[in-house]
């Protein structure tokens, strides 16, 4: 870790010396090499920040020719630490939730490519161990507060009918019926470990739009809207047509979370039990609506000034630490589930780069889609202005948690979390992951060890075009880049690292066992 605050500009990646060929088990991840925890201490509150698209060259602390100004992000940056290498467990948004709640790939579920739509019945087995039920079994009081996106029990009014489902681009017209009974509870973030919750059930452009509190209505989706469209109402002004509470105002969504956050913060006692509170928002992920106080602030139009009122949110979570006397014994991460949703159409219009200089976008396998800003400041544990160069992905949350505690998992949770307290404490030696599995939209493959990646498929996987490449005749349907020499992944080694090339693929075959 580098103690001193630097702009990243393709920073160099330390290659780690595997010792392990197959997946490590949980407790050696927990527990084990480069161990670290601090349970000779008051256990800290927790706060984790989930932005939603939000791209590594957003923050003006890590791009300097950002065209986005986030004084609040940067405040946590100068005071604490960034990671250069951090990566979401996939390209888009629920599998990254799940990953992080689980300390798992997604694509171990049965979701293998694509996200949940509002209706789909949940993601996460009521028996499995989240980081929320792991927290609360050690002490903790638990709370999830803003966009949810891993299916919901929903219950049917006429059990004979299948709750409505559909697809990418179908909406629900006025008057259709979808067979969701509101008024009864649904099992969701409360079922799986977390004491209180107050949610959205997916997107912000996805139906159907209501607020949940400890999995109940708190007013039921009666009323009707049409939604957005782009093509008429501008690029990121963008919500499916469907069911909606009548007071639910999409402008104001991301405000109002932001009050039930720092109004939980504020009601927590510092003698009593310490606090996690998992805050994933709702942007800056479409619909853009940046507020009016907003509008002009950056130089990357509706997408920037909302990524402005993003890192306001933030200010308003370390105002509220501030003021209850509990910043201190907090340790704070703010991140992002994927890459910014920045189009070559975007490129073009604004010099503004959301995702920095890497390949491609959100939902792709390009590094573009899944490596995300990871801050985090920890009052007197975590250095302030350190750096590091550690790879580590959105899967890692429940193994660090659990070192910071100084308490074991239990045998089979989290297989895919490792303990990267090391790397914010500035104790770690050399790399502590083995290595790292990405996932596109199209439910693509790629692993990292070192600097090498391998993609096992041509194309983005993806939402840039083509998203699928058929390999011509006698060449490779895969690539290899070294991101050490390559961060742009313009030069496709495959060919002549056979040896690389083959033991990462084997890498991966036993990861997918």
């Amino acid at each position: 870790m580098v103690n001193k605050l630097a702009h990243p500009i393709l920073k160099k990646v330390s290659i780690a010396l595997c010792l392990s060929f197959f997946l490590s088990s949980c407790n050696s991840k927990t527990s084990g090499k480069e161990k670290d925890s601090v349970r000779t201490m008051d256990p800290p509150n927790i706060v984790y920040i989930l932005a939603d698209d939000m791209g590594y060259g957003d923050l003006s602390s890590l791009n300097s020719k950002s065209g986005i100004r986030t004084p609040n992000m940067d405040k946590i940056v100068e005071q604490g630490i960034y990671f250069t290498d951090a990566h979401s467990n996939s390209a888009v948004c629920t599998p990254t939730r799940y990953g992080v709640l689980t300390g798992r790939y997604a694509w171990r579920s049965r979701l293998k490519e694509g996200v949940l739509w509002g209706y789909d019945p949940p993601l996460i087995e009521e028996n499995r161990t989240t980081v929320a039920s792991f927290l609360r079994g050690n002490g903790y009081r638990t709370a999830c507060i803003g966009k949810w996106h891993l299916g919901l029990g929903w219950h049917p009014k006429n059990p004979d009918k299948p709750i409505a489902k559909y697809e990418w681009d179908r909406v629900f017209e006025e008057g259709a019926d979808s067979n969701v009974d509101f008024s009864k509870r649904v099992s969701g973030p409360n079922t799986l470990g977390f004491d209180y919750s107050y949610i959205i059930p997916a997107s912000l452009d996805m139906t159907p739009y209501l607020y949940l509190e400890n999995e109940r209505a708190t007013e039921l989706p009666t009323a009707y809207t049409p939604g957005k469209s782009q093509e008429k109402d501008g690029r990121g002004v963008f919500w499916r047509a469907g069911e909606v509470a009548p007071n639910f105002d999409f402008y104001n969504v991301l405000g109002h979370l932001t009050k039930k956050a720092t109004g939980f913060i504020k009601k927590q006692e510092p003698a009593e039990k310490p606090f996690f509170l998992y805050f994933p928002l709702t942007a800056p992920h479409t619909p853009w609506l940046p507020t009016e106080d907003v509008n002009g602030k950056s130089k990357a139009g509706r997408y920037g000034d909302f990524v402005t009122l993003v890192d306001r949110t933030v200010g308003e979570v370390l105002k509220a630490l501030e003021e209850s006397g509990q910043a201190d014994n907090t340790l704070i991460i703010v991140t992002s589930d994927n890459g910014s949703n920045w189009t070559k159409e975007d490129k073009e219009k604004y010099a503004h780069r959301a995702n920095y200089i890497y390949r491609g976008q959100k939902a792709d396998i390009y590094e573009g889609g899944h490596r995300i800003p990871f801050i985090a400041r920890w009052p007197g544990k975590i250095e302030p202005g350190s750096v590091s160069d550690q790879v580590m992905c959105t899967t890692d949350l429940l193994a660090t948690l659990a070192g910071i505690i100084g308490k074991d998992l239990s045998k089979g949770a989290g297989e895919d979390s490792y303990n990267m307290l090391p790397a914010f404490t500035g104790k770690a030696k050399n790399q502590i992951r083995d290595y790292t599995v990405h996932h596109s939209l199209n439910g693509f493959f790629a692993i990292r060890k070192g600097p090498w990646k391998l993609t096992t498929s041509l194309g983005s996987g993806g939402f840039t075009k083509p998203d699928l490449i058929e390999p011509e005749e006698g060449q490779p349907g895969a690539t290899l880049y070294n991101l050490e020499e390559d961060p742009k992944e313009t030069n496709n080694r495959y060919e002549e690292h056979p040896e690389v090339v083959r033991e990462l693929l084997a890498l991966l075959e036993g990861a997918k066992r």
